[in-house]
């Protein structure tokens, strides 16, 4: 088995093992409950992601089919697993919109967790370049925003005909920060191969981004291409997507990007009229309309990202995040089957619309799942820091045993230490993932405005 497989499967048992010992310790007597299996598609492997093979299949029958698998993961919920949409209304609740097209969609508060309504939650859908918010989580904390790099012309080898692109040449110099913008305002796939390639490639990130969502439990989502351009087996489901921008959102940087109108963006070095060397900029714009307004579609009140996307097999997908009165909410919305301008944005505001009026009439249908290195993260010092110091990062874990592993004769001592560590492990977890889902969106809002 290769190394990175090794630690991902060790630190996976290590959870798992604290968590089963927490459980015997602190409930004797009367048997937990059985926890849903991350994922119910067929032809799953040990770790509760679908195989290739049934990856690959998934994706065909998702351009090819509108119906939803008869199975789907009930990871966060059984409700979340059927098929249709579920919610719950209570006294004064709104319904849902009656225009709503999507094959998948999902609302849910971002800080509490809680899914106030889904329809084909866990259905896996091409995701375009929504995949690009697992890219940025992944790998945002690993470069200092200011280093240079100079692109090569291998650094853009291997572009999708017809990638959107935010323009960058070979030759010329950029910093991670101008790369990062690229990313999130023009969705520029450029930008995406050229941090790959400062992260040593491709196939490595590609790598990395699915041991990020394994840890995000994002079990839906298999990674090809981490720029989101149509692949064969390239998957995710908006109950993936909202989870992996809910991560995103903890990050400083990733808040600053998502939520950036304009940008000027460099352009190529050319020598003016007096002989000196000037590097030219252009202004790049993002393509979130929610953010950004357009001639059919307003700009959303309270809007703070996050990311779009669009492609041939896709169709239109969004991830949204907005705040109003203090309330935070994620939607995500796939492939609405309406052909009009702008639906997938109309969709989302109607979605959030929804929400906000919903909020705390209707019963949750599920939850967002915390990662699954919550409990180690919280056992590291200085654990809980994300880039830019910032509580609850999840890019930057080391992911090593925590104190307490047993020894090789594996003495009952031993165990008895194994129990108690991990049912503290797990309150502090707990307490751990609470304090940190609570991110200062409202002032970035407020900035912004």
């Amino acid at each position: 088995m290769p190394a990175p497989l090794k630690q991902t499967a060790r630190r996976t048992l290590l959870v798992t093992s604290a968590a089963l010992a927490s459980l015997a310790l602190t409930a004797p007597v009367s048997p937990a409950a059985p926890i849903p299996s991350p994922s119910a598609s067929p032809s799953a492997s040990p770790s509760g992601r679908p195989s290739a093979s049934a990856s690959a299949s998934a994706s065909a029958s998702a351009s090819a089919s509108a119906t939803p698998p008869a199975k789907m993961s009930s990871l966060g919920g059984a409700r979340l697993g059927r098929a249709g949409t579920q919610v719950q209304l209570g006294a004064g609740a709104p319904v849902l919109p009656k225009d709503l097209t999507a094959r998948s969609w999902i609302v849910a508060d971002a800080e509490s967790g809680q899914v106030l309504a889904a329809h084909n939650a866990h259905w896996r859908l091409p995701p375009a370049s929504t995949m690009k918010m697992l890219f940025a989580d992944t790998l945002l904390p690993r470069f200092p925003r200011t280093t240079p790099y100079k692109v090569a012309p291998k650094d853009l080898e291997g572009l999708g005909a017809g990638s959107s692109l935010v323009g960058i040449k070979e030759g010329e110099t950029y910093s991670v920060h101008d790369l990062w913008l690229g990313v999130f305002l023009r969705s520029g796939n450029d930008a995406v191969h050229v941090l790959s390639s400062m992260n040593g490639g491709v196939a490595d990130t590609v790598r990395q981004m699915n041991e990020h969502a394994d840890e995000l439990q994002a079990l839906d989502t298999d990674v090809v291409s981490p720029d989101g351009y149509d692949a064969p087996g390239q998957v995710s489901s908006a109950y993936d997507l909202t989870l992996i921008a809910r991560s995103g959102l903890q990050k400083k940087d990733f808040r600053e990007y998502c939520s950036t109108l304009t940008a000027k963006f460099p352009g190529a070095t050319t020598k003016n009229k007096k002989g000196r060397t000037v590097r030219e900029t252009f202004e790049i714009q993002n393509t979130n309309r929610l953010l950004t307004g357009d001639y059919d579609i307003s700009q959303y009140p309270g809007i703070a990202g996050v990311k779009n996307g669009n492609t041939t097999n896709a169709g239109a997908t969004f991830t949204g995040v907005a705040e109003r009165d203090g309330r935070v909410l994620l939607v995500t919305v796939m492939n609405p089957e309406k052909d009009g301008h702008n639906e997938v944005y109309k969709e989302t505001a109607a979605l959030f619309d929804w929400g906000f009026q919903a909020a705390g009439k209707v019963a949750p249908v599920g939850e967002l799942v915390p990662p699954r290195n919550a409990a180690l993260s919280s056992a590291q010092p200085g654990a809980g820091a994300g880039e830019g110091g910032e509580a609850g990062g999840t890019g930057n874990v080391s992911g090593k045993p925590v104190a307490g592993a047993a020894t090789e004769d594996g003495s009952r001592g031993v165990w008895v230490a194994m129990a108690i560590s991990g049912g503290v492990l797990a309150l502090l977890a707990a307490a751990v993932f609470l304090v940190n889902r609570r991110w200062p969106l409202p002032d970035l809002v407020r900035r912004r405005r």
